[in-house]
This record gives C-alpha cells, structure tokens and sequence, in this order.
C-alpha cells in the first residue's frame, strides 16, 4: 500500500514529464513541531506547525532548474512542474549535471537500523512547558544568575520521500527533541550570557532539563568579571563545544564543490599530510540514532564508512555526482539537499581521533595561554586559510584557569594550526560530529 505522499512524489514527475522534462527528481517533507518558551515561569510562547513542502528538479540535456512549493494541489503541480521546464529551458548548460546511473543507485537498505525516528507519542505541550520550566527554574538557581533570556522545549516529526525518473524511490522518517536555556549573569555593563542546550533524535536519550538549566547558569556565572588578555602568541585551547569548527573548516576546504573550482586552500593537498601522524577524520552515515545518519544521500547513492583523513593524510574530496564529474572521479555519496535546491556535497556523520590526555591535562600542560569556550564572526581566506575570529573564553596561568576573557581576536592559519593542535579525549560520542578539545600552538591574540 503506497503512503499519500509517495503518490505525491510521483505525480510531480509524472507533471515534469508531460511539461517536457528529460529527466527529473522530487522530494516531497511532511511533518509537524512543536516549541514552547517559557519566561518567569509562566508560558510566554507556544507555536505549532505542520506542513507538506514539495520539491521538484527538472533537466533538459545539461540544462537544469528547481522548484518548490507548499501548495499541493494538482492543479499547482502541473504549474510548478510547466515553470520549471521553462526555467531549465533558459538556463545556461551545465556540463557537469544529471542524475545517478541507474547501475549507481543504492538498491538495498534497512532504515529502521538507524533509529532515526522515536516511536514515543508526540508530546503534550504542557510537557514541553514543563521541561522549559525546569530549565529555566534551574539556571536561575544558580548563584549570580540574574535572569533567563529564553528556555525552550522542542519536538518536531518529518518524514522525507525521494523519487526520480532513474527509477529511485525512499523515504524515511526522523524525530528530533530538544531542551536549551540561556542565562544571563550580573548587571548593567558587567552581564554576561552563556547557554547550553541538547537535541537528540530519540526521548530516553535527552539529558534533563534541569541539568541543561544549570549548566547554562554554572557557564554565565563563571564568565563575570572578564577582561581583556594580553597581545601576543599564546597556545589556545579550542573547548569541545567549539573544537567542531576547526575541523569544519578543514572539511569545508576537501568539499568537491570548492575543489572544484580551485577555492581551497587544500587544493593541492590530496594524498599529503594535513593532521599531525595518528590522527584520523572517518565518516560513518550508519551510526545509529545521530542525525547525520543515512543508507543513501541526496542523488540515491550508497553512503559508507571511509576514512577522510587517514593517520594525518588526506584521503580524498567530498564529492557529488556533479562534482566528481567535473574533477573526472566518482561520486563519494555526499550529495546533500534541500527541497527546493540542487544537490550539493557535505559530510554526514565524522568523528576525530581522541587523544589520551584529559582536557585538565592539557590546561596544566599548557602553562600560560587561552582556553576558547566561545567565537564570534568569523574572518577565512579560503584560498589561503588564513584565520582569524573573536574569541572568548578563560585565560591560563601556571596550568590553571586565572579567570575569565572576553574581546580578543585570535589568528593564525589553518593549514599550520592543525598540524600543530593535539587532541583531547572528552568529545562526546553521540554528536553528529565527535570532535574532543584541541590545543593549538602559537596563535597570535590581540587583546589589550
């Protein structure tokens, strides 16, 4: 028995056919959510949405266009379908675009082993008042907390079907609960703000509201009173709740898309060394219950486990069909997209080498220098890699925290950065991207 929507996705190419369309593929989401924020512990928002969005990718020999839509009536599928023929019959030729062979496509797959969708019962809004609530009553029990600028509760249910004229049909199912708060410590000039927050795909696997609450207040209380360091080359310590971006922008210089077109810094880097010996970056779509996880990617191909970088040397790009096409290698199935756009390439789930050190351990190891637990703006040369980005955090002396930093800028380059940082070994392991504290030597801060 075919689901309403899977009748959807295939009414949308049978449209693109009859407007002319070569070749074509849909997606079409479904779902529904839930937020509710709560302040001085009385409700102050409840929204509540749900929604069927359309998405429809037409061809005509290396000309292409995308669409999307709402309004699911027949009548609008035929229009959309005829506007994107008319489109892809003015755009310029793309050399490199078309869908998967059918011989590329995945063919075999078990959804239900990833655990993307929680079967517990949506839930009540009064219980998403009630964690928001929590939080909130818990960072404002912290000493030095002033008040709570927002506490949220979550719940949202999407299924997404996919199908296209190369005879590739999917769907799948995910759920995704949260709780974040953030809290704001002091008064007048002095007040600081710090949050914290956790989203997981399955309810059993959510921390507590109350704990969120009070690590949201614990992390603005201990920013009170912060000043600005000293200039000079200090090595940084990148917290675990930010060291993901350094890693994200190694992996955004390997994307297919920037190799590409020769915008990367790691252009010339395939097959040589980008990460100091025995580290790895490895991709694994399979793990169950993350939300990076998934058996096939955008344009239908099988995702699997691979080593991006391997004990410190690059391995390979990140690539899409269009992508691999244009640098004459094969797809390596990280076609990501949205409903109203063309594939393009991007990671699914990747984890760094942990190291063996605490991340106490470094902070003693590092004598004097400057653990990050936050950024702001962001300045990169993606041709270059240089970097630089407003940073605060806590200063270090003698291998201990001093007390606490804010205003400063730090740079450096990428390339030499992370051959230089040393890992730590608290990343946390049910995170898309398992990604412990980095040290980093000799970055240059401008402060004081």
């Amino acid at each position: 028995m075919t689901h309403p929507s899977d009748d959807l996705a295939q009414a949308l190419l049978a449209a693109a056919r009859r407007a002319g369309a070569e070749s074509c593929d849909a997606m079409v989401a479904t779902g529904g959510s839930q937020v509710i924020d709560v302040r001085g512990g009385k409700l102050e928002q409840a929204e509540r949405s749900e929604a069927t969005d359309v998405g429809l990718r037409v061809l005509i020999g290396q000309r292409q266009a995308s669409v999307s839509s709402s309004d699911i009536r027949p009548e609008t599928l035929e229009i959309l379908a005829e506007r994107a023929v008319a489109m892809a019959r003015e755009a310029p030729e793309d050399p490199h675009a078309g869908l998967a062979d059918p011989g590329q496509l995945a063919t075999a797959w078990d959804i239900s082993a990833l655990e993307l969708a929680d079967p517990a019962p949506e839930p009540e809004p009064a219980e998403l008042q009630r964690r928001a609530a929590e939080a909130e009553a818990a960072a404002l029990a912290v000493p030095g907390v002033a008040q709570v600028q927002a506490s949220t509760a979550g719940y949202e249910r999407r299924r997404i079907w996919m199908a296209a004229s190369n005879g590739f049909e999917a769907s799948h199912t995910r759920t995704d609960w949260y709780v974040s708060c953030a809290a704001i410590a002091g008064t007048g000039a002095g007040m600081e703000r710090d949050s914290d927050g956790d989203a997981r795909i399955w309810d059993a696997d959510l921390r507590s509201a109350a704990d969120i609450g009070a690590r949201a207040g614990a992390r603005a209380a201990e920013r009170l009173g912060a000043r600005r360091p000293k200039t000079g080359a200090y090595p940084v310590l990148f917290d675990e709740r930010i060291s993901t971006s350094l890693i994200g922008h190694l992996l955004g210089a390997a994307n297919g898309a920037a190799v590409a077109r020769g915008a990367t810094w790691l252009r010339d880097k395939l097959g040589q060394q980008v990460l100091p010996d025995g580290l790895s970056i490895f991709e694994d779509p399979h793990r169950p219950r993350v939300a990076g996880s998934r058996p096939y990617d955008g344009e239908g191909l099988a995702t699997q486990r691979r080593a991006i970088v391997d004990s410190g040397v690059l391995t390979c790009w990140v690539l899409d069909l269009a992508s691999a096409r244009q640098l004459g290698m094969q797809s390596t199935a990280n076609a990501k997209r949205g409903i109203g756009g063309v594939p393009r390439p991007g990671t699914w789930n990747i984890a760094l080498t942990q190291g063996d050190a605490t991340r106490a351990d470094l902070i003693r190891d590092m004598g004097t220098g400057l653990l990050v637990t936050s950024m702001i703006g962001s300045t990169i040369n993606s041709n270059t890699g240089d970097y630089s980005r407003g940073a605060s955090g806590f200063w270090i002396e003698d291998g201990e925290i001093a007390y606490p930093v804010n205003e400063l800028t730090i740079a450096g380059n990428l390339h030499d950065m992370l051959m230089r940082m040393t890992p730590a070994n608290d990343a946390r392991t049910h995170l898309s991207s398992v990604v412990p504290s980095l040290l980093v030597e000799g970055m240059t801060l401008a402060g004081a």
